[in-house]
């Protein structure tokens, strides 16, 4: 199959990248910069584009059966200013505007687009249970999350299968908050942040590769679908199972107060709570290979 992905070059995406590389696809990258388009030395093919400026080489994009979008700014890469939450939004809804008009406007449009989301769609829920048909939060990451949905519609209204999967801590020590996190509890530096109660829904990095694959191989799914193991646990139970996994104690609880002075207002994401559960997935027949948080820390180390 021929497969175009962006934010191929991320944690998640490069990842993506090499699974389906492995199994023989044909994988198109959507690139920033001009000077690194044609084909690469692991058998990709790169194209340009610019979601910026809108801009994208649809010729490129001919014969491609699936899209995979994962490219947006990272949440936690810097403290929210003004301007950098306005690059969050920027970098998520104009580039899916950008990637579904290119779509919609194809003479051949792909079978399905893929294109991502984040549990901070349902916005802070504390204990409660979140499941696909919960109402959108009303914070800053979860109207970010709505716009960035609806910018997909156009690929939707010419027919594409469009799946948004709303992701959750994906434990890797390669990237994302594992790589910040792993280096501290090896040292016996790690704890519980603010009170620790606080909800986490996580997923492996290998169940949640296998799970955009899913949504790809799978015409029966559209829509939202979240990707977090079936069990959610509380940030405590989380930093418990990693001081256990790295026999290392984890004595250090952070305050709130100390989270919000280093990381401002992205602190309220931090310390939130999110008890977001695959109820889709789980319906489609999905199977985790580490559906419990010990074996997905496990695997992450």
């Amino acid at each position: 199959m021929r497969i175009a992905v962006t934010g191929s070059t991320g944690f998640i995406g490069s990842a993506l990248v090499g699974s389906l590389l492995a199994d023989g696809h044909e994988v198109v990258r959507l690139v920033r910069r001009r000077s690194r388009t044609g084909p690469q030395a692991d058998g990709t093919t790169a194209i340009g584009w610019n979601p910026l400026l809108m801009e994208i080489d649809r010729a490129g994009l001919a014969g491609v059966e699936a899209v995979v979008h994962l490219a947006g700014a990272g949440v936690g890469d810097h403290r929210w200013t003004d301007r950098y939450k306005r690059e969050i939004r920027e970098s998520r809804v104009l580039g899916t505007e950008t990637l579904a008009a290119a779509l919609a406007e194809a003479g051949q449009p792909p079978r399905v687009l893929v294109s991502a989301s984040a549990v901070g769609y349902y916005g802070q829920t504390g204990d409660r249970v979140i499941d696909e048909d919960s109402p959108a939060g009303d914070d800053f990451l979860a109207q970010v999350c709505v716009e960035w949905e609806a910018a997909a519609r156009p690929a939707a209204e010419a027919g594409v299968r469009v799946v948004h999967p709303r992701t959750g801590l994906v434990l890797s020590a390669a990237g994302g908050a594992g790589a910040r996190l792993f280096p501290l509890f090896r040292l016996g530096l790690g704890g519980r942040l603010g009170s620790g109660s606080q909800y986490w829904s996580y997923i492996s990095l290998a169940d949640e590769i296998a799970a955009l694959r899913f949504l790809i191989d799978h015409p029966d799914i559209e829509g939202p679908v979240n990707l977090t193991a079936p069990e959610p646990v509380t940030n405590r139970e989380l930093t418990a199972a990693l001081g256990k996994a790295l026999g290392r104690p984890t004595p250090f609880p952070v305050p709130e107060a100390a989270l919000k002075a280093v990381l401002g207002e992205l602190a309220v994401e931090v310390a939130g709570s999110h008890r977001v559960v695959p109820g889709r997935l789980l319906e489609a027949g999905f199977r985790f290979r580490h559906p419990d948080v010990g074996s997905a820390v496990r695997a992450a180390l």
